[in-house]
């Protein structure tokens, strides 16, 4: 039995020992009565400690090697919580020495003084971790531990929201706190996880605020879906929409991104101050517009650069200009430059129609050393856009192959269109996430908000599913328009790829078909 008990001392408090000779160890061993609580040990320390001839550090040493033994003994099982919560093999250990970490690794003296040591397994890899406690680490744990919101504690503070969310993403992952899973998943019933469908796909992480600050442009594009005249909102109505979505993303488990369209964006007479409004709730930020002067460039990158920049082109210069004016062919390429110049991430959107399909890869060998990205959206045939053709079926599913092909030499290229899935399918080659990650994102992984707060399920298409001024943001995600819309079609329930595409419902919308029911009538797949 005494041996037993040694044998399972030494294993725990190895570092303690090396500490002691062997006579000293083994009158611990006798002190500790059996020995049926190896918890005893770091009080004994003390006791001893307090007579003198130890060092002072010892019963801290002793506190610490129990602790990291404990966390190293749990069972890494951990079920999904509700709500974020502090890994439960974590161990907060207050120390009044320092140095102790690096005493048991290579020696260091140790140092007197307060510190705190972290000791835990990480939920996913199962990986013992031990380190000293940082500040935020400290902030995350009394956070969580105690259910004070963000905003609150953002408020107590007097810093921004995004600032204590990124202490808290931080502490998840390095694995000091577990996330609920996202609440903006798949139904089941209508997107059945099938054979080599990636579970990713059903589950979404990032909810996006589609947001059409305002109708006001400097341009009029031919194939413009929506010139109708709408009022924009007040800036204190937007930044209430912005708190109500950040309410939401918390809500769903789900970060948030802002992409900030129109229109032209810039042309929102608060967009500074809303830009940087949702830069504080810490969403990724996003722009979709038109070229603009450095200045403001300068000015919104001195508030935090967007996670990208996207701009259009419709073809080469002739045919682009035809439909978006003179001179924007040339005015894109130089503001691609000025985003390169300031680090952003560039993406070229092309609208494809019947008469631009044959300029889509020219384009894009055109754009390889200019932009970072570039992909296409087929035409919706609504508002000014109804006056223009698509191309036939055939023509677009020869054109899906070319694009593809292209792919392998022009790295700039993208997929985007979820009929692309349909080749990949065929060819047994990985699937992508279509149109907006999940296939048809409609009123899934994000909403389209108009500038007067009507929204809808998908802002190429009349697809109206209520007003988040006056409802607020979960109210219309929750509403039965909503789910009917990211249900999707009835023909494509029994498609082995239906999480990963769905084919456009605004171009079945445009083209007379019934979104509800009918698949996109450019399917190819037999």
């Amino acid at each position: 039995m005494k041996a037993e008990i040694s044998k399972n001392m030494a294993e725990i408090y190895r570092h303690c020992r090396s500490c002691l000779n062997p006579e000293m160890w083994d009158e611990m061993i006798r002190a500790m009565h059996g020995g049926e609580d190896l918890d005893t040990f770091p009080a004994l320390l003390s006791t001893r400690t307090a007579q003198g001839g130890l060092a002072p550090y010892l019963p801290d040493l002793a506190r610490l090697e129990r602790s990291i033994h404990r966390a190293e003994e749990t069972v890494c099982s951990f079920a999904a919580p509700d709500n974020a919560c502090v890994n439960p093999s974590l161990e907060l250990v207050p120390l009044s020495w320092k140095n102790l970490l690096d005493f048991m690794r290579s020696g260091a003296d140790p140092e007197e003084g307060p510190e705190f040591v972290i000791a835990f397994r990480h939920p996913k890899t199962a990986q013992l971790i031990n380190r000293v406690a940082t500040s935020d680490d400290l902030l995350a744990l009394k956070l969580v531990a105690e259910g004070v919101s963000c905003k609150d504690a953002a408020r107590q503070t007097k810093v921004s929201v995004a600032k204590v969310d990124s202490v808290l993403d931080r502490a998840v992952r390095e694995g000091l706190l577990i996330s609920p899973p996202s609440k903006i998943r798949r139904d089941p019933h209508d997107f059945p996880l099938n054979e080599g469908i990636d579970e990713a796909f059903i589950s979404a992480q990032v909810f996006t605020l589609q947001w059409h600050i305002t109708q006001t442009c400097d341009l009029h594009c031919k194939h413009c879906y929506d010139r109708t005249d709408r009022h924009p909102m007040k800036l204190s109505q937007a930044l209430k929409i912005l708190e109500g979505f950040y309410d939401f993303c918390k809500s769903r488990n789900v970060r948030g991104q802002v992409s900030f369209t129109g229109g032209n964006p810039l042309l929102y007479p608060h967009f500074m101050e809303l830009y940087r409004a949702a830069s504080d709730f810490g969403f990724t930020i996003a722009l979709l517009g038109n070229p603009a002067p450095r200045t403001k460039i300068e000015r919104i990158v001195a508030i935090e650069p967007p996670a990208f920049y996207q701009v259009s082109l419709e073809g080469l210069q002739r045919h682009n200009d035809d439909v978006r004016g003179p001179g924007h062919y040339d005015r894109v390429m130089t503001f691609l430059d000025v985003l390169r110049d300031f680090r952003i991430y560039s993406m070229v959107m092309l609208t494809l129609t019947r008469d631009n399909i044959e300029e889509v890869i020219p384009l894009a060998e055109r754009l390889s050393e200019k932009a970072d990205l570039f992909t296409f959206n087929r035409l919706s045939m609504v508002g000014e856009g109804a006056k223009l053709q698509l191309p036939s079926k055939d023509r677009y599913a020869a054109f899906l192959k070319e694009y593809v092909e292209a792919s392998k030499q022009i790295p700039v290229i993208a997929f985007k269109d979820n009929l692309i899935n349909i080749l990949l399918h065929e060819r047994g080659t990985d699937l992508f996430g279509g149109c907006a990650g999940y296939g048809c994102g409609a009123a899934f992984n994000f909403i389209a908000v108009l500038p007067d707060g009507e929204a809808h399920a998908c802002r190429k298409f009349p697809s109206p599913i209520g007003n988040v001024l006056e409802q607020g943001i979960a109210a219309v995600y929750d509403s039965a328009a909503a789910r009917r819309y990211r249900s999707g079609c009835a023909d494509c329930k029994r498609c082995p790829i239906r999480p990963v595409c769905g084919g456009c419902l605004a171009v079945s919308h445009g083209l007379g078909f019934n979104v509800f029911e009918e698949r996109d009538p450019f399917c190819f797949k037999s």
